[in-house]
């Protein structure tokens, strides 16, 4: 038999060549049922009416604390590496409940 004890909790990712260059989001959406959390990650340009999903990430509510988690130790390395990231100080109108974005938005259809 084969010793895979040093092999324990190592993997590798493959990362398929249509989604190495990756998308970019400027606005978030987190929803959550009893059984999942949905993470609705879009573009918006400023003054735009409307946002434009680029793509949607299910999981269970462990795996969002997980990330939650990862997410929170990534920023506290990265602000220890390059600077505290500052966020803007100006008062913020009310946001819809779980979203996220770096400015205003307006209401309305396109």
């Amino acid at each position: 038999m084969e010793n895979n004890n040093n092999n324990q909790g190592q993997f590798q990712v493959e990362i398929p060549q249509e989604e190495a260059a990756g998308k970019y989001s400027n606005f978030a959406i987190i929803t959550h049922s009893s059984s999942d959390f949905v993470f609705d990650f879009a573009s918006i340009l400023p003054g735009a009416s409307k946002a434009q999903v680029r793509s949607r990430v299910i999981m269970a509510p462990e795996h969002a604390k997980r990330l939650l988690m990862a997410l929170q130790e990534n920023v506290v390395g990265y602000e220890k590496a390059f600077g505290t990231i500052k966020l803007p100080q100006a008062p913020q109108p009310q946001q819809e409940k779980g979203t996220i974005a770096p400015f205003a938005i307006n209401k309305g259809e396109a």
